[in-house]
């Protein structure tokens, strides 16, 4: 390594920016993890229990972490945009709804992919509302993203293949994938002046008062080791969203979008060891190139601005 490489590094991690995004970087892969072992748990349990009854139990769940952290921080849980924290909170129960709904009627890997057209929003959704500049690598990592996820989905859905995804939860996976970017940009706008825990504390209290109705009709009573299951889903979408949060508040919107590709791999491995879910090469060949997408948005060079 030459001396004019070495003076480079050295800029770079002198940067004081740096180690504030590597703590983004490191939050928004921690909160994919914990997004996949969720997912887990609603597979788990899917075809026993209604959506409504999972989204309830994993409101009341992080509600309950949610206002014991507030306290433990002196923090008041109404924050300042009462109305954005609202829609925030509605646009990511209506999110949950359909993520859930996808994940109980087609394969774990399959519905997490399709979820993941998301981060195509959510950069255009940024770059519209929130005035964000795309970098020619945050583009170049999203298309090669995109391009991942059409290789993933193409034995379903274009080729000759037997065994086709049903089509109406393929549009439900589609629209929570847009109501999930539309509350990525709300966290993204709410992140520069409400507490992380006010945020996330939104999210549980719009979503309780709206499924309790359906839990009258539809709810059942949980048995044995359901609970376990249940107890997961609130822990692990808790976590999930407390470090989304932090990562969303340290990086852009598109960037982070790139970065939270992972989960797909992460769901691609339970559905191997959990679910028999075994891929084919288009598959693979999918999952590769969303770990490329995600490796090239973690580039420092990824923020220069282009306009569109």
């Amino acid at each position: 390594m030459d001396r004019k490489h070495l003076i480079e590094i050295l800029l770079k991690l002198l940067d004081k920016n740096f180690p504030e995004k590597i703590k983004g970087y490191v939050a928004l892969l921690a909160s994919a993890f914990a997004f996949s072992l969720m997912t887990v748990c609603v597979k788990l349990l899917s075809g026993r229990y209604p959506v409504a009854e999972l989204v309830l139990i994993r409101a009341l769940i992080s509600l309950f972490i949610t206002r014991v952290m507030l306290a433990k921080a002196k923090v008041s849980p109404w924050g300042k945009n009462k109305k954005l924290l609202f829609i925030r909170g509605l646009l990511g129960t209506s999110a949950l709804f359909c993520i859930f709904e996808a994940i109980a009627k087609l394969p774990l890997a399959s519905a997490t992919i399709i979820q993941y057209t998301y981060p195509t929003f959510t950069a255009l959704a940024a770059w519209l509302l929130l005035k964000e500049g795309i970098g020619l690598r945050i583009v170049f990592a999203i298309a090669i993203g995109w391009l991942g996820i059409i290789l993933v989905v193409q034995p379903d859905w274009i080729s000759s293949n037997p065994i086709q995804l049903p089509s109406t939860y393929v549009f439900i996976a589609l629209t929570g994938a847009f109501f999930t970017a539309l509350a990525y940009i709300c966290v993204r706008k709410l992140s520069k002046k409400e507490h992380p825990l006010v945020i996330v504390h939104y999210f549980p209290l719009v979503s309780v008062p709206i499924t309790i109705p359906f839990i009258f009709k539809q709810g059942v009573l949980p048995i044995g080791i359901d609970w376990i299951w249940l107890l997961g889903i609130g822990i692990f979408t808790q976590l999930g969203q407390l470090w989304i949060t932090q990562g969303l508040s340290l990086i852009k919107a598109a960037q982070a979008s790139s970065i939270n590709y992972v989960q797909v791999l992460f769901s691609m491995f339970w559905g191997i060891v959990l679910f028999e879910e075994n891929p084919d090469n288009w598959t693979i060949i999918g999952g590769l190139l969303i770990l490329i997408a995600t490796l090239i948005s973690l580039s420092k060079k990824a923020k220069s601005p282009i306009k569109i």
